[in-house]
């Protein structure tokens, strides 16, 4: 393990075990650790050494950085974990993790992921609209890999299931200084899911 100092701000990072199908997925995640190492920027991220999971914590390490994962027992047995972190935190399991992530962060980037990066987006966006945190959150969106849930997020405003002000919280980027400008601001002031105006499901 590095023995680099814990850094003040740390920024967790969601995204795929895979490395996708274009190279400009692979390229974002190594730009964004480097540029959050370069930064002072901590990484909280889910533990693992594949796909874009290990491009960024790689990248962080190999500026310098310092890098906390957070992996349930289940895939250390699997040997998937990054064995070389500042820090590496052992879950019980995946609910104990995702919390644990989202208690150390202070700020939320979703990388191109699947199944599991669009539920811990999901997941901070709802906790972010009930209030239980207040904490950026951003999609950073790359070659349109999130423009059709961005889409679905309108859809919902539209269809009355959510307030445009809840929407507003997943904040779109195209660049790694965009996201980073995002995830070092306040998050974006919101209103009350339980204000009477029944609008959210």
């Amino acid at each position: 393990m590095s023995e680099v100092a814990s850094p003040e701000i740390k920024i967790c990072v969601y995204c795929g075990t895979n490395t996708g199908t274009s190279p400009a997925y692979m390229q974002i995640a190594h730009d964004l650790g480097t540029t959050m190492a370069q930064r002072g920027l901590g990484l909280v991220y889910g533990g693992g050494k594949l796909g874009l999971m290990g491009a960024v914590a790689d990248a962080v390490l190999g500026a310098g950085g310092h890098v906390i994962g957070v992996i349930p027992e289940v895939l250390v047995r699997a040997e998937v974990g990054h064995t070389g972190l500042s820090q590496l935190e052992v879950a019980e399991d995946m609910h104990t993790r995702k919390a644990r992530m989202a208690e150390l962060a202070d700020a939320f980037i979703a990388l191109p992921g699947g199944f599991g990066t669009f539920e811990e987006l999901l997941e901070v966006l709802t906790w972010n609209q009930l209030g239980f945190i207040s904490k950026p959150v951003v999609m950073l969106d790359v070659d349109g890999f999130y423009a059709p849930m961005l889409e679905m997020f309108q859809h919902a405003v539209s269809a009355g299931f959510v307030r445009a002000e809840h929407a507003a919280l997943a904040q779109r980027a195209t660049t790694v200084e965009q996201a980073l400008a995002f995830a070092t601001a306040p998050a974006p002031p919101t209103v009350s899911k339980w204000d009477g105006r029944g609008a959210d499901s």
